[in-house]
């Protein structure tokens, strides 16, 4: 098949060479964050002569990682990247201008880069310096990589994942609010991977007051080699809490990188309590509400994606959880299902509008079902 934007066409060995690119961008999902996951494989002959991926933002990227790992090796050579390559000096030098000193005759790429200081850039600028270009090769794995990072350029908002806990007849806690523990310590380490891929985590004063949860990264739970580097930082915490009714000593706001408290800016603001919190150095913005109670969640997404948020986890209670998909605005739920009956008056998983034909109900798609320790860890899409 030939590319859309190219000049040879692709091979088995162009896929396969991309595949291993795609492979070594895995490495990077948990510590790249604003950056998207990228890998690179530098061939000569049919050999792999250099491996690279991009590890930490503000470091090598991956096809220097990989030029550096072939030396001399890379002339005469080709290069798969699963990401175009970028022409532009930001916190590292163009990778374009690396590949043709370095000798690359030949670049395939899975997919055009959304980021508009570099999309068609980098395959024009490989171009015009006689460099033979390819792409796209197997863009569809590439792009799952990026997903956050793709829709925050094109859509200017968040990947938003929602992750739940439920027991098996559908309930969030029992009914006097107790929910510790739902599911088993394979769950609760599994939910550590989705905070470690995100750049936030975001909850609800609700869940704050009840739960008084930390929202951090627990690498007590899981392998540090599971989760990529040992030096990702914690993810932004952001708390939507209309009123500011947080409570001063409230874990999620203990000094572990950054905080932000988000309340409505038509709110009753306890103004004491906002100057108590900015003293302190947490971060409180101030959004447009939406019906009696809430912040507009939509302008906290657009808020998030300007703060270069490519992926965010939300974990929560039942009102928040509604509100994002009643508003449309959860790309991924997960529930995580533990084999437990808490009863009929347990609290429910979702507060949604009250429907009264089948047409309103809300449709979902299973993506994946599968077991988590003793747990099911069931992933859907809106329909």
């Amino acid at each position: 098949m030939g590319g859309i934007l190219g000049n040879s066409p692709v091979n088995i060995l162009d896929r396969e060479f991309m595949a291993e690119a795609i492979k070594l961008a895995a490495r990077g999902l948990y510590s790249t964050q604003p950056n998207p996951r990228v890998g690179c494989v530098i061939v000569n002959g049919e050999e792999i002569v250099g491996r690279g991926w991009h590890q930490i933002a503000g470091e090598a990227h991956a096809e220097i990682n990989a030029l550096n790992d072939a030396g001399d090796r890379a002339r005469g050579g080709m290069a798969y990247v699963s990401l175009e390559p970028c022409s532009h000096t930001g916190r590292t030098g163009p990778c374009c201008e690396a590949l043709i000193q370095a000798g690359i005759e030949r670049v395939v790429v899975a997919m055009q880069d959304p980021n508009p200081l570099v999309s068609g850039q980098g395959i024009d600028y490989l171009k015009q310096h006689q460099v033979d270009v390819m792409v796209p090769c197997m863009a569809e794995p590439a792009a799952q990589l990026n997903i956050g990072y793709i829709k925050r350029h094109q859509q200017n908002t968040p990947f938003v994942r929602c992750k739940l806990a439920m027991s098996l007849d559908g309930r969030s806690g029992l009914s006097n609010g107790v929910s510790k523990w739902i599911t088993g310590p394979a769950a609760r380490a599994d939910v550590q991977k989705l905070r470690a891929r995100s750049c936030a985590i975001v909850t609800g004063i609700d869940t704050v007051l009840a739960d008084d949860p930390a929202m951090t990264i627990r690498t007590d739970q899981i392998d540090v080699t599971d989760i990529g580097l040992a030096t990702r930082k914690q993810p932004l915490r952001v708390v939507l809490d209309s009123n500011l009714r947080i409570k001063a000593d409230a874990t999620i706001l203990s000094p572990v990188d950054e905080v932000l408290v988000i309340c409505r800016d038509d709110g009753e603001i306890d103004e004491p309590a906002r100057d108590q919190l900015i003293s302190r150095g947490i971060e409180v913005v101030a959004l447009a509400g939406a019906g009696e109670k809430g912040i507009d969640l939509a302008a906290v997404m657009r808020l998030l994606a300007d703060r270069e948020c490519n992926e965010i986890l939300v974990e929560c209670g039942a009102r928040l959880a509604g509100a994002l998909i009643s508003n449309k605005l959860l790309d991924e739920l997960i529930i995580y299902m533990g084999p437990k009956f808490l009863g009929h008056n347990g609290l429910p998983l979702l507060k949604l509008p009250e429907f009264s034909v089948m047409d309103q109900v809300v449709g979902l798609e299973f993506r994946e079902v599968r077991q988590v320790g003793e747990d099911l860890k069931i992933t859907a899409v809106l329909k």
